[in-house]
Formats: structure tokens, C-alpha cells, sequence
């Protein structure tokens, strides 16, 4: 935990955007929003809460799913992983529109009560640079002749480097790309463009930067492509890096299997500790910038593949090997159809990185009530400060009556 702004706060019991946010109800914390455009702009609703107490009630979302859909308790909770509540996000999808009524163009977050861009002048949860950006690329896409057929934004921001991927629906003109050109070298953001799916998306001007981020604890430089997921809070991830690390207690012998590994965040992590580490993924792009990831940290002991894990996985060969531990970091939906491929694996510890808890709760009883594992601890991650969106850890080993 690196940063000097990253604070682990004490628990008082700790792309996947966040879903659409429920207004919270009255509590004690209650204070001012801190941004000008929070009862027009649907990007965050909890800024009426101060951070303790946003904190308590997503501490309190996390005990009542696993108590009412799981059946489950831990036997311990974790403290709350929390950081800066400003200027985090570094991942972030905006809306662009021409409205002719006002004469102007918009990029922004969605308005609250619609689909309607919402008419920003910043936003501070935005990393920098592109918190103070929205009035300018808003006032040079209005310059465009595609201005009506740019209809969304993809920003990145990686260690050293902004790229923003814009959608454009027809081609840009030789004033377009001018402009565009001209906003890049001033703002000091790279521009791409996507005409069409994702493998359509190319740097205005070749050959793009290298993005990237560190994760300083592990001595890794972890690069990734301005469509690659990543997590959202820079702090915060290198804070859960080092969570799981430390929970997952390795040791040299350690086998560990990584499901849902992404880019290799937390596999090569883990690697500078285990024996062996193998990452599966289902995106085969991010499989082939795993390896190139563990290639480029000197890392030759962690393997990666491609398997689609909502499908039937029972056959994959890398699942006849032994794994003493088991990372899980699934999507929204959760991991169900693993579940008893993980109960078979037996692994001594097994760590579930979970960004809904609901579906984290529902397999968590399936996990304990079915297949004997015991809940030894769980908590809350706040990735996403002053939204509902609730991200948290559980950790599992088996019980005595596993595969009994």
C-alpha cells in the first residue's frame, strides 16, 4: 500500500462499471455534495454521505447479502481497503451529444433521471488529466463536421500516459484530423479512434503510447491497451493487490490457479511469491497481454489460457493439475458454473474477489452449505467512492467435512 493518500480504515462491524446507483436514505454523516453537477449528473449518488458513513452502509450491504441470499457469516471481517474519495477513477465510459436547442456539444456521465448526457463543466472523480478536460473536448468536438456521429468516449489513463478512444459513427474529415491532432498536442492526451468493433481502434497518430501501471509492492509494470479492462481505482488495486497476496498466505510450494485473470493483475502478484501460477481467461487479446506482461517482469513460471468460464470447463487440462490456492475475480454475474470444479480442486485457501455481492453471496452458499467450505473472512473494497457500487474480498478454506 504505497500511495500516501491510500488509508485502510477500520471496519465498524472494506468493465465493470458500477451499476445505476439508489439514492441513499437519511443517516448521521450526512454533509453538502461536493461536486457543483451532483443533482443533475447520475455518476455518483452517495456524495450526501460523508466517507464514514458511506463506508458503514456498504459494510452493511455486504452483511445483509451474505446473510439473506448466502446463509453465511464470516468468521471475521477484514478492514474496509478505502483511499482518496477524489480524482480516482481512471477508467471510465462518457456520453458525447450535439444538442442543437443549446447550439453546443456534451460529454459527460448520464443525467440522473434519464439518458440524456448531463451538461458538465468537470468531474472530480475523473483522474487527471481528465477531471478539467470535458468543457475543452466538448468545445473542439462542436468544431467537427462528424459531431453528430461521435456519440461516446472510452477514456484510459495509465501511470504516464491519457488516451481516450472516440466512437465515430462516419469518417473524419482533413479539418477533423487537424483538430484532433491539435487537441491531442495541447491537452497531452493520446486520441484514438473506433469506426467500427473494437479491433477498429487505432491511435490518431501511430504509434500510440505504452500504457501502464505499476504495482510497486510486487515490482511490476503491468501494460495494458486503452480497451482492456483494469480496475477502475489505481490506489485501491494496488491495495487489494497486496490484500490478496497477504490473505492467500503462499509459500514457495504454492500452486496457484487464477480464474478470470485479466491482464495478470493479481497472477503475477502471486507469482513473485509461489512456485507455479496459472491465469485463465476468457478474452484471448488480454490472455496474449498476460504473457506478454509476465515476458516483459522476468515472470516465466506463470502460464495463461483461454477458456470461456460460463461454459462447461470440466475437460480443460489445465484443471487436472494440483492447485494449493485459488483466486477468483468473476464478472457481475458471478461464478456459479466453477463452483464445483473449485469444491473438487480442494484448494487450502481460495480467495473470491467479488464486484456484486449479491452473486458473491449466492456462491458463497453453495460454496459453504454444499460443498463444506468455511467463510474465514470477508469486506468490504471501496473501488468506487461515493457510488453503491460495492466491491469486496471473501476467503474460503475447506472444511473438515469437505468432500464428505
Amino acid at each position: 500500500m504505497s500511495s500516501a493518500r491510500l488509508q485502510v480504515a477500520a471496519s465498524s462491524a472494506d468493465a465493470r462499471d458500477p451499476a445505476p446507483d439508489p439514492a441513499p436514505g437519511p443517516a448521521a454523516g450526512a454533509i453538502k455534495p461536493y461536486c457543483a453537477h451532483f443533482d443533475l449528473c447520475g455518476g455518483c449518488a452517495l456524495q450526501r454521505l460523508d466517507s464514514a458513513a458511506q463506508l458503514r452502509l456498504k459494510e452493511a450491504r455486504l452483511r445483509d447479502a451474505l446473510a439473506r441470499i448466502g446463509q453465511v457469516s464470516p468468521a471475521r471481517w477484514l478492514p474496509t481497503i478505502s483511499g482518496a474519495p477524489w480524482g480516482y477513477r481512471r477508467r471510465a465510459r462518457l456520453g458525447v451529444r450535439y444538442v442543437r436547442k443549446k447550439g453546443r456539444v456534451l460529454v459527460g456521465f448520464r443525467e440522473r433521471q434519464g439518458r440524456l448526457v448531463a451538461d458538465l463543466a468537470r468531474c472530480e472523480v475523473l483522474a487527471p488529466p481528465l477531471d478539467g478536460l470535458l468543457l475543452p473536448l466538448a468545445a473542439m468536438i462542436m468544431q467537427l463536421s462528424i459531431r453528430e456521429q461521435l456519440p461516446q468516449i472510452e477514456v484510459a489513463i495509465g501511470d504516464d500516459a491519457a488516451a481516450l478512444v472516440l466512437r465515430v459513427l462516419a469518417a473524419p474529415s482533413a479539418a477533423d484530423i487537424e483538430r484532433l491532432q491539435a487537441f491531442q498536442g495541447e491537452h497531452r492526451v493520446h486520441l484514438y479512434l473506433q469506426p467500427r468493433g473494437i479491433d477498429s481502434v487505432h491511435p490518431l497518430t501511430p504509434p500510440g503510447p505504452r500504457l501502464s501501471y505499476a504495482l510497486p509492492q510486487q515490482q511490476l509494470q503491468i501494460e495494458f491497451l486503452p480497451t482492456d479492462f483494469i480496475q477502475v481505482n489505481g490506489a485501491i488495486n494496488r491495495a487489494l493487490v497486496s490484500a490478496a497476496t497477504a490473505l492467500l498466505e503462499l509459500d514457495a510450494d504454492a500452486s496457484v490457479l487464477d480464474l478470470y485473470c485479466g491482464l495478470g493483475n493479481f497472477s503475477l502478484a502471486l507469482a513473485r511469491q509461489a512456485q507455479r501460477v496459472v491465469g485463465v481467461e476468457g478474452d484471448a487479446g488480454l490472455v496474449q497481454r498476460a504473457r506478454a506482461n509476465a515476458e516483459r517482469n522476468g515472470i516465466s513460471h506463470a502460464q495463461f489460457h483461454q477458456a470461456d468460464l460460463a461454459a462447461d470447463v470440466g475437460a480443460a487440462p489445465w484443471l487436472d493439475m494440483y492447485y494449493s490456492h485459488v483466486l477468483l475475480d468473476p464478472p457481475r454475474t458471478g461464478a456459479l458454473a466453477l463452483l464445483p470444479q473449485i469444491a473438487r480442486l480442494a484448494p487450502r485457501r481460495l480467495l473470491y474477489v467479488a464486484c456484486d455481492p449479491d452473486t458473491l453471496a449466492r456462491d458463497l452458499g453453495v460454496l459453504v452449505n454444499q460443498h463444506g467450505f468455511e467463510l474465514l473472512a470477508a469486506g468490504v473494497v471501496d473501488m468506487f467512492p461515493h457510488t453503491a457500487h460495492l466491491e469486496s474480498l471473501a476467503l474460503l478454506a475447506p472444511g473438515i467435512d469437505h468432500g464428505a
